[in-house]
Formats: C-alpha cells, sequence, structure tokens
C-alpha cells in the first residue's frame, strides 16, 4: 500500500495537550507553542491545554504527571529544554516517565532536521515515548523545530487515515499491559 492518506476513512480528533518549558517565555510570547497549537487546531485536533513550566526536572514532571494521567489527553507534547546546556533537563524530566520508548520519533526527527540546518540537528535531544497510554514527543524550542516535527512527522502520525499505519489506529490498544496487569491481581 502506497503511503498517503485513505480519505475513505474518518479523521479523528484527538486531545493534544502543549507545555513551553523555559524560565524566560510566557504565554503571550511563546512563538513554539503558538507554532504547534496553531498546527495541531489546524489539522482538526483538539488543543486541550498549553502550560509554561520552568527548566525544572520536578517542575516538568508535576505538570506532565498531571496531562499523562488525565484520560481526556491523547497526547503530550513539550517544546524546549532539549539541548546541553545546565538548564536543559527535558529529556531527563520525562523519559523516566516512560512505559515505552519511541526510538524511530528521535531518527526521523533527526533526518528531517539534519535536511534543513545540517549537522546542528545532533545539538537536540527530541525524543518520544508512551506512558499511560499518552504519546509523548519532547521537541526543541525553537518554532523550526516544531515545525519540522509536526509537518514531517506528528501531522501523518496523528491522522487516522494516514497509511499504510498510524498511530491512531494502535491507541485502543497502548493499555493492554496495564489491563492484562489488573486482571492478574483481580484474579489473585
Amino acid at each position: 500500500m502506497a503511503t498517503g492518506l485513505d480519505e475513505s476513512r474518518p479523521f479523528i480528533a484527538l486531545s493534544i495537550a502543549v507545555v513551553t518549558v523555559s524560565d524566560s517565555r510566557s504565554l503571550e510570547d511563546d512563538k513554539s507553542g503558538r507554532t504547534l497549537a496553531d498546527r495541531i487546531e489546524a489539522a482538526g485536533h483538539r488543543l486541550h491545554s498549553r502550560h509554561i513550566v520552568t527548566d525544572d526536572v520536578e517542575a516538568i514532571q508535576e505538570v506532565a504527571r498531571q496531562l499523562i494521567a488525565d484520560p481526556a489527553i491523547d497526547v503530550l507534547i513539550t517544546t524546549g529544554g532539549t539541548g546541553f546546556t545546565g538548564r536543559d533537563v527535558t529529556p531527563e524530566a520525562m523519559t523516566p516517565l516512560f512505559e515505552k520508548t519511541m526510538d524511530g520519533f528521535s531518527t526521523i526527527f533527526h533526518q528531517i532536521s539534519y535536511n534543513k540546518i545540517g549537522t546542528s540537528t545532533i545539538q537536540s535531544r527530541a525524543t518520544g515515548g508512551v506512558a499511560n497510554a499518552t504519546y509523548i514527543f519532547v521537541l526543541p524550542g525553537s518554532p523550526g523545530a516544531c515545525k519540522d516535527a509536526w509537518d514531517g512527522i506528528l501531522k501523518g502520525q496523528l491522522d487516522y487515515r494516514h497509511m499504510p499505519c498510524n498511530f491512531v489506529e494502535i491507541m485502543p490498544r497502548l493499555d493492554e499491559h496495564l489491563k492484562r496487569g489488573k486482571l492478574k491481581t483481580e484474579k489473585a
């Protein structure tokens, strides 16, 4: 089957939260968060919420845990804090929350980024994973990187019509391991 959209399938709107990690941004001047919010809504998804959190592992994890625990949220996207400076701690905060990592996301993100900014892409530690049946994407803090990640990966993978496969069609099975564990506990 070719890649692309299968127009015979329905579009399924997802609920997506955006968290900007920054010590200096507010919602009013957060260009990366706004870039993501605009693209989310333009694609037909629901922007559940936007947040600003400081570059602090505990602060990032506190907000992320709340969003991941919310059954109304399908996807969490963070922007910022993926570099190598002392205050860049978003991957350290987020990856311990992952039940499963998404190595391919980082690989494809860097491939897209390399085509635009060359070897400078190695200065990003963009990553992805899944926790509590919620997709999580950790993006750099530049609007360009957010555009690249959304346009080049997320827009297609978060669209049920995208072929030959997409994240939406496997969403009902993301928490199978949690259900099995609960059943084992209930039977004991």
